[in-house]
């Protein structure tokens, strides 16, 4: 049942058809520059959109509920941070150290907003404050994710320069501004093109990880990572993945939140966003590493799935049969 959601997907979908594409066809030389641009200016697009669509009462109404929404931030952009970077350092004596610094940068992620929210509400969990706790967490991460991955030591291979800063303002931080500053006139066509737009989504993500991976295989990423170091990969991105999830409902828990709003709380805080951490990745980092980079957090994009079918359902079952509101959730044998 859970494969079988997983693989309805239509993101994951066209993201491993992306990731395919660029290992059979890779853009390279003058290719890969025109493939640059084109994916840089749909980056532009997809945050104007994402500008124009998150509303700003939902900004405000999430600033307000600040009992939920400080340890949420804290939660996501403090903790698994710093879960983050350890698994980086701890990764770098068993796999290439480009792709260990890749659980760094996931770790400094914002969260999902589709999904997230979509869990929550088949969980039985509080709806509109996953909308809006994600929504946020997404803004924040444009601004903040970078100074963090940073702060904790993202150098060598995947240094940042001040170009990278000042594209992330121009591709991100303008179009996004843009949008929430023409927000109320264009409400009428992204209510009536809204189907389109997620289709947009998509695509823009899509494109961001096939200029990524495209940089990964002309690197050789075939030859640099032997079998070894992929199991060591899965198995490290298994290890966030229970950290993430396990450590978000026990926070959720200590902070004394209804079972509703615990439920919000875990999803928001332990899913990843590939649809900021790919388009990001290919703004942040040069050609030859963004697509190392990005490997963890396509893994931990498909697990996350993988484990948030079962996950909600098994909430949603002991919700209806009554069970105590601290319970830790499990997946189904």
């Amino acid at each position: 049942m859970a494969l079988r959601t997983v693989l309805s997907d239509p993101m994951l979908r066209m993201l491993a058809g992306a990731t395919v594409l660029a290992a059979i066809l890779p853009a390279s030389g003058e290719a890969r520059v025109a493939a640059q641009a084109v994916a840089n200016a749909a980056i532009f697009v997809l945050f104007l959109l994402n500008g124009l669509r998150i509303a700003r009462r939902e900004i405000a109404a999430g600033i307000a509920n600040w009992r939920f929404l400080l340890p949420l931030v804290m939660w996501v952009f403090g903790f698994m941070a710093l879960a983050g970077w350890g698994l980086s350092v701890l990764g770098g004596g068993w796999m290439p150290p480009i792709i260990a610094l890749g659980f760094l940068y996931l770790g400094t992620l914002p969260s999902t907003v589709q999904s997230a929210t979509s869990y929550t509400s088949l969980a039985g969990g509080t709806v509109a404050l996953s909308v809006v706790s994600a929504a946020l967490l997404n803004i924040l991460g444009v601004l903040v994710s970078v100074p963090i991955f940073l702060a904790l030591g993202g150098s060598g291979e995947g240094a940042v320069g001040g170009e990278a800063i000042v594209k992330i303002i121009a591709i991100l931080i303008l179009p996004f501004a843009l949008g929430q500053l023409f927000q109320t006139r264009a409400a009428a066509f992204t209510l009536r093109h809204k189907h389109r737009i997620v289709w947009i989504d998509r695509f823009v993500i899509a494109i961001a990880v096939y200029v990524a991976f495209s940089g990964a295989v002309e690197q050789g990423i075939w030859n640099r990572v032997d079998g070894a170091s992929w199991a060591m990969l899965l198995a490290s991105v298994t290890l966030f993945l229970a950290i993430g999830h396990g450590g978000a409902w026990l926070a959720g828990g200590a902070l004394g939140l209804l079972r509703e709003d615990r439920i919000a709380f875990l999803f928001a805080g332990a899913q990843k966003s590939a649809a900021v951490g790919a388009p990001l990745a290919t703004i942040l980092f040069p050609p030859a590493v963004s697509g190392f980079v990005v490997v963890p957090l396509l893994l931990y994009h498909l697990l996350q799935l993988v484990l948030a079918a079962p996950l909600a359902t098994r909430l949603a079952h002991h919700r209806r049969s009554g069970g105590d509101d601290c319970s830790a959730p499990t997946t189904p044998g």
